[in-house]
């Protein structure tokens, strides 16, 4: 008797000494189609911070009067919360700008994926006329009178301020802006109370209706492309068809990549309203019929788009140790 008193003496004293990540139910999610965000990226915080401080430096303009963050608003979920983007005197792209969030995660960039790499994403507003409208040996000049500048330049580039290491600094300052550890990421490392029973089921939902099969990865997104239009002729019913509707058409000149487009990531989709390419939807339950329209060929009833859209609210993780999650 006294034996098994001891015993269980023993078992229940170990309990209290065992971590409670032991102790919590061991949920095995890496089958999962999404993925959590890692919690660190591999970035030199030297060139991170250079970088930062030249994304928001109105001087690569060509007029000194806009920056990157002007289009990528860090307050602004990474984007800048208007249909189409415009640059120097107010001129007004085409295209609506996605979030630089998450962006290092995604396999190409722009939406018609023109660039391989963030270096040479940088080249693209830079120079364009409706953006920066800006060239590359003004660029250089106007940094390199930079005392400042020139001195922080050289402690990192042996060439001092060029135009490589300016997309350099740029594109590991972007490659820095991940988003981990969001409440959904809790949930697949095994925290299991970290989202609702209504969130899980709007995750439930999200793969059943197919929608994991274009959003997945630890990005929830941007690791393919697709045509925007699988089920029904999107360009059509919209009307007002424009160059940047074709898509990669523009890149490759090929008719399989007519309105082909890069899948965006939806990792913070719900602070970056408006959606798509054209900016063309207001409203997250609005995109979500859009989309079950024109690419699942399906109606999706009101009750379970209220569900998903719970669930995308779960996406957003932390930047600099804050929360960009918002209520609903």
């Amino acid at each position: 008797m006294n034996v098994t008193v001891a015993g269980l003496l023993v078992v229940i004293l170990s309990l209290f000494m065992t971590p409670l990540s032991i102790l919590a139910e061991a949920v095995d999610r890496s089958g999962e189609p999404i993925q959590p965000i890692p919690l660190q990226v591999d970035v030199d915080p030297r060139i991170v911070k250079l970088g930062e401080r030249l994304f928001n430096d109105a001087r690569l303009s060509g007029d000194n009067s806009i920056s990157c963050a002007h289009c990528h608003s860090l307050d602004l979920g990474g984007a800048d919360a208007i249909k189409h983007s415009f640059g120097v005197e107010g001129r007004e792209g085409p295209i609506n700008s996605p979030t630089v969030f998450n962006s290092g995660l995604s396999f190409v960039q722009f939406w018609d994926g023109r660039a391989a790499t963030l270096e040479d994403q940088v080249d693209g507003p830079v120079q364009a006329g409706k953006e920066m409208d800006s060239k590359w040996l003004d660029v250089i000049r106007k940094l390199s009178a930079d005392v400042s500048y020139s001195r922080e330049f050289k402690s990192i580039y042996k060439s001092g301020v060029t135009r490589e290491g300016i997309k350099n600094a740029i594109a590991e300052f972007e490659r820095s802006l991940i988003t981990p550890n969001g409440r959904f990421d809790r949930y697949l490392r095994g925290e299991e109370s970290a989202i609702t029973t209504d969130e899980k089921r709007g995750y439930q939902i999200f793969k059943e209706y197919g929608c994991v099969s274009c959003h997945q990865g630890a990005s929830v997104g941007g690791n393919m492309y697709q045509t925007f239009g699988v089920m029904g002729d999107y360009f059509k019913d919209r009307g007002n068809i424009t160059k940047v509707d074709q898509g990669r058409f523009n890149v490759t000149g090929k008719e399989e990549d007519r309105h082909l487009f890069k899948v965006p990531s939806l990792r913070v989709v719900t602070l970056t309203s408006p959606y798509f390419h054209d900016g063309s939807t207001e409203k997250l339950e609005d995109a979500i019929k859009v989309m079950a329209k024109y690419q699942l060929g399906r109606e999706i009833p009101k009750q379970d788009i209220e569900l998903i859209v719970k669930f995308l609210h779960t996406l957003p993780g932390q930047y600099k140790g804050a929360s960009l999650e918002r209520s609903h």
